[in-house]
């Protein structure tokens, strides 16, 4: 028999148990000795109620016990051992029990046969008149046993479960939260690149232009533009590798940098690609959802990485009213600050949802939009609201706007 170490009631409570048991088991000792303490039977029911507490750490001694005490005539403590095994599932060793046990009046019935004694009563009740109720306390303890036994493996089961559960959603969430930094990182990269490559540009045009300048001024154009240059490498090098697609884009170092010619002479360099939010709504109109739009403000007063911010604000927002209530309409209120941007979306109540198949900005399952939509209004200082609101839902934004941001916007 294996050791099984702890236990899963304190001490405190088992304690008293041991004790009501050992009382109870002296009482079935006594009588099954003949109403006397002198024999055996009380004190063996004694030490076995008592070897119970260690069952945990030492169960094949508690068995022992019990299994003297039981072919002494004090049966109470097998009963206790009986329901510890069948609950952990250890049917072998009930087995092992029971036929010991049966087996065991063997030796008094062939006693009580060799002295001509009466066989209903002493020890051997157990096996004739009281067969029957012993029969049923053990069926008893074996079925409560097994009973909560299985119980308790399902619990344990479910609790595993859950938290296997928890743990893939937190993975899914730290995934979600690692795309979206990505996404903002390549974004990024794609603002700061157009603007290095217009800097550089444009310092080579001063180059180009500088006959009449001071030799200082020249030297300085050319390592303003050899330095916004090696940065512009830089940022390839850092950032470069976080591109979703393999194909080259304008805003993408120094090759990248080559545009359309001005009539100045200067070279116009591509700026990263946005869609307008009037295109995106458009669109959304052309799909069949029913939308209100209101858009104040100067979205050119703004830093393109707030008008990112809105326009996946916008169609995050349009594409799970599209999937979950496609038939409700939506209102859009969208306003430029300073001195915050704020974004809203409300749609209806739930209407027919909208197959996946069908729905052309559907992402992958998971639910997991609104947590990357977070992790960007965060980066920029602002607060992402998100819940239901009338039966239907809202999601609402607040981007402040800093002089940095003017600035930004600005050159």
């Amino acid at each position: 028999m294996k050791s099984e170490p702890g236990r899963r009631m304190p001490l405190w409570v088992e304690a008293p148990s041991a004790v009501a048991l050992a009382l109870m088991s002296v009482l079935e000792g006594y009588r099954s000795a003949g109403d006397t303490l002198a024999d055996p039977a009380p004190w063996v029911a004694v030490i076995a109620s008592l070897a119970a507490l260690g069952r945990h750490r030492y169960p094949r001694a508690a068995a022992g016990a019990a299994l003297v005490s039981a072919v002494l005539g004090a049966l109470l403590p097998l009963l206790v051992t009986l329901y510890h095994f069948s609950s952990r599932g250890r049917l072998r060793e009930v087995w092992v029990c029971l036929g010991i046990v049966l087996t065991a009046g063997l030796p008094w019935l062939a006693v009580a046969l060799t002295r001509g004694e009466p066989l209903t009563g002493g020890r051997l009740s157990n096996w004739t008149t009281a067969s029957f109720g012993n029969s049923v306390l053990i069926g008893l303890a074996l079925a409560l046993g097994m009973w909560l036994g299985s119980r308790r493996r399902l619990l344990e089961a479910l609790t595993d479960q859950v938290e296997q559960l928890r743990v893939e959603r937190e993975l899914r969430a730290e995934q979600a939260r690692l795309a979206e930094r990505s996404r903002i990182a390549r974004e990024m990269h794609d603002v700061l690149a157009h603007r290095l490559s217009l800097l550089m540009l444009h310092a080579g045009v001063l180059q180009l232009r500088g006959e009449g300048m001071p030799p200082a001024t020249v030297e300085r154009i050319a390592l303003l533009r050899s330095t916004a240059g090696q940065a512009l490498d830089d940022l390839r090098e850092v950032l470069g590798a976080m591109r979703s697609d393999d194909g080259p884009r304008g805003t993408g170092g120094t090759a990248g940098a080559v545009g359309t010619a001005g009539a100045d002479g200067t070279v116009a360099v591509a700026a990263p690609a946005l869609q307008d939010l009037a295109e995106l709504l458009a669109e959304a109109r052309a799909a069949g959802q029913l939308i209100e739009s209101t858009v104040s403000g100067d979205a050119g007063s703004t830093s393109t990485t707030h008008r990112l911010a809105v326009h996946r604000l916008v169609r995050e927002a349009l594409t799970n009213a599209r999937k979950h209530a496609c038939a409700a309409p939506v209102a859009v209120r969208v306003h430029y600050g300073p001195p915050a941007t704020t974004v809203e979306v409300v749609n209806g109540p739930a209407g027919e949802a909208l197959p996946a198949s069908e729905d052309p900005g559907a992402r992958a399952p998971g639910g997991y939009g609104l947590i990357g939509l977070a992790e960007r209004v965060a980066a920029l200082g602002g607060h992402l609201h998100a819940g239901a609101t009338g039966g239907g839902w809202r999601l609402a934004a607040r981007l402040p706007v800093t002089s940095s941001d003017l600035s930004s916007a600005a050159s």
